[in-house]
């Protein structure tokens, strides 16, 4: 076989190539792809059989041994760092979530470029169950505000575990209940309230139900805020300054510490 020899001529520059659309869409897809598989490489992290985790009688306790190693061998603990997606609405629903730690948001985007902020949740809360037994796909996303911890059950052995066990059916069904339960009254809440009202409960709602400490550091932003409570970005800065004017906060960055709970609470109920 003969030798192929490239000839250049030295120090002549390439010429430059026009980059089509094609090209854009091109590098946009192998970009996503590549992070797409970094995540899911980094993302599942070692956890323990399901029989000794901690939670294991929050939902899981009426099970016999053959049920708790099903749903051991279908799930896995996933890692989300704050910011990062764990579900989009229109997607396939094919596993069942429940929080172990972190705080996420659940949210739905609106016709208007807006996203509404449906609820947070915190550990130990079932941030699948709006949607997984009446609908095939996701009717909201669901994004961490904090470091978590998600642990996935796959549907099909969750649904086979439920044909079987009638215990824990019901189990199912109660924790849904409350779910619901919990949204409407927290809606309910927040809309019969004004504005400084509703700045007092959500603030009041972080102290009490998230941090149970009276000095923490927001995990949402003003405006996420304002999508939560339905207000304008403009006016959960304005009533913030004004809480801080009167002593009843002190803000510093992301950091809020309640001065006086009292008035806090007494603005909260007021509304």
């Amino acid at each position: 076989m003969g030798t192929i020899f490239f000839c250049y001529k030295i120090n002549e520059q390439p010429k430059p190539r026009q980059v089509s659309i094609h090209d854009i869409y091109h590098g946009i897809y192998i970009y996503r792809c590549v992070i797409i598989i970094q995540y899911k490489m980094s993302k599942t992290i070692n956890s323990n059989h399901c029989k000794t985790c901690v939670y294991k009688n929050l939902l899981f306790g009426s099970l016999n041994i053959d049920e708790l190693n099903l749903i051991n061998k279908s799930k896995k603990e996933i890692l989300f760092k704050k910011g990062e997606i764990i579900n989009v609405e229109g997607k396939d629903i094919t596993s069942f979530l429940y929080l172990k730690q972190g705080l996420v948001k659940l949210y739905k985007h609106n016709p208007n470029n807006k996203d509404q902020i449906i609820s947070i949740a915190k550990p130990r809360d079932f941030i699948s169950l709006l949607s997984i037994f009446s609908l095939s796909t996701y009717k909201y996303s669901i994004a961490a505000i904090e470091d978590s911890v998600v642990c996935s059950v796959d549907m099909q052995a969750l649904e086979e575990v439920i044909l079987k066990n009638g215990a824990f059916a019901i189990e199912i069904m109660k924790k849904m209940s409350k779910m619901y339960d919990d949204i409407i009254e927290t809606r309910f809440e927040i809309n019969r309230k004004h504005l400084r009202g509703r700045i007092a409960y959500i603030l009041l709602f972080f102290a009490d139900h998230i941090y149970q400490n009276h000095e923490f550091e927001l995990p949402v932003s003003r405006r996420e805020i304002a999508e939560l409570i339905e207000m304008t970005t403009e006016n959960v800065i304005r009533i913030l300054s004004e809480f801080r004017k009167d002593k009843i906060i002190e803000i510093d960055g992301k950091r809020i510490r309640i001065l006086n709970p009292d008035r806090l609470e007494s603005v909260c109920k007021l509304g």
